[in-house]
């Protein structure tokens, strides 16, 4: 099962005179790597290089800021893919030493800068959610939002109309029992609108 992670970690190391400061963190897209890597451009402007690599399903994707090509960005990406993560940037901060390191000692150092990182990172697994939406009888509201509770579900969105609309979502794994249950205990008067897709 896919982890991402609880919150960014930073690893520091110095390589013949190069610094590079790495940093693992939980990130969700592509925008949001993007104004993350521009952040940490401000705040290192005398750094040579910014690389960078994202595993976020579709959004995945990895930058070797100037480096040659493919020393810095994919192998950091491959040391996330080796780690099973997904909504996962890492960056590398590089301050030149004025000493070259070659194209080995340069995927070395930037994946090494990664992996000391996630050596401190706290991984949460990524829970698959599923989106489902029910109307019931307003008698029977107590009842659903105690089945929710128990099955660690998160209340979306709820309407009182005719009857009580709501939309709430849980883990895939758990839905079909819940569904089952709440059938069960409902005496059939749970009517379900959808099963949506996160």
């Amino acid at each position: 099962m896919p982890s991402s992670l609880a919150h960014p970690v930073d690893s520091e190391l110095i390589i013949k005179k190069s610094r590079f400061i790495g940093r693992v963190e939980p990130c969700a897209d592509r925008a949001l790597a993007l104004a993350k890597v521009a952040e940490l451009r401000e705040l290192h402007p005398g750094a040579v290089h910014v690389c960078w690599a994202l595993l976020a399903g579709g959004q995945s994707a990895a930058n070797d800021d100037g480096e040659p090509g493919g020393t810095a960005g994919r192998p950091m990406l491959e040391v996330l893919r080796h780690q099973d993560l997904d909504g996962v940037l890492a960056t590398v901060v590089r301050y030149w030493g004025g000493v070259k390191l070659g194209a080995g000692g340069l995927v070395r150092a930037y994946t090494d800068a990664v992996a000391q990182a996630l050596l401190k990172a706290d991984k949460v697994p990524l829970l698959k959610l599923k989106t489902l939406r029910c109307t019931l009888p307003y008698a029977m509201e107590g009842l659903l939002r105690r089945e929710l509770e128990a099955a660690g579900a998160q209340l979306l969105e709820m309407r009182h109309g005719s009857q009580v609309e709501l939309q709430f979502s849980l883990a895939e794994d758990a839905a079909a029992a819940l569904v089952a249950r709440l059938g069960e205990s409902g005496q059939g008067r749970i009517g379900w609108l959808s099963a949506l897709e996160p």
